[in-house]
């Protein structure tokens, strides 16, 4: 075997070392329903990552509009553990929510979804916990309700979401005051009046971005 050979083949195994491989665990949040995948936040953050000089891939989003966290379980952890990935988000809750999931079976699945994923990582600055966002001051989020209170019961599920996270030692970006504005600012929201529109996205992936960079880079 010549030089060139293994000198080639070593730097084969450098580069593959040092690629970062992303999957993700979520909803419609996550997938970018409302806008193109192209402009999902987790999209968007690959994008930015790669910009600051990281090589990162995005290997898996089983992500699906509808799906509570047994779903995710179910549905999205296989595909999780198969992709091999060495960072990851998790953002899911909202359907837990309007589905009318218990808060204390929300608590058990979440904290069970993390857990599992923490396995795969092996490292809790690899995993990075979005909250979820305030979908009553959208146009149609309020047909949802079925009498509750939107804000009040996500926000309790938000405070589930922080204190699992902080058990464990994991960062979280909190999502919630920002998604707010899309009460107040119709280009915020998605032409069916309910997820949020590609500038959304992109408004929360601002401020994501950066907790996720300071991770990677530890």
């Amino acid at each position: 075997m010549s030089l060139i050979t293994v000198l080639a083949m070593v730097t084969g195994a450098q580069e593959t070392q040092q690629t970062i491989r992303y999957a993700v665990i979520g909803d419609s949040y996550s997938i970018g329903e409302g806008a193109s995948p192209n402009e999902s936040w987790p999209a968007l953050l690959t994008r930015h990552l790669n910009e600051k000089g990281l090589r990162v891939e995005l290997v898996a989003n089983p992500s699906r509009t509808g799906w509570t966290t047994k779903e995710a379980i179910d549905q999205e952890l296989p595909v999780f553990v198969r992709a091999r990935p060495n960072f990851a988000t998790l953002q899911i809750g909202v359907n837990d929510w309007v589905q009318g999931v218990d808060a204390e079976k929300f608590r058990k699945n979440f904290s069970f979804l993390v857990d599992q994923m923490l396995e795969v990582l092996r490292d809790n600055n690899r995993l990075l916990i979005v909250t979820i966002p305030d979908f009553g001051v959208t146009p149609t989020g309020p047909r949802y309700a079925r009498g509750r209170n939107i804000s009040e019961g996500i926000a309790l599920f938000n405070r589930i979401v922080v204190d699992e996270a902080q058990k464990r030692g994991l960062r979280v970006v909190d999502i919630f005051p920002l998604s707010k504005k899309m009460g107040n600012d119709p280009s915020l929201v998605a032409a069916d009046g309910l997820h949020p529109s590609a500038k959304a996205y992109g408004e929360w992936e601002k401020i994501i971005f950066p907790v996720a960079l300071e991770l990677l880079k530890k």
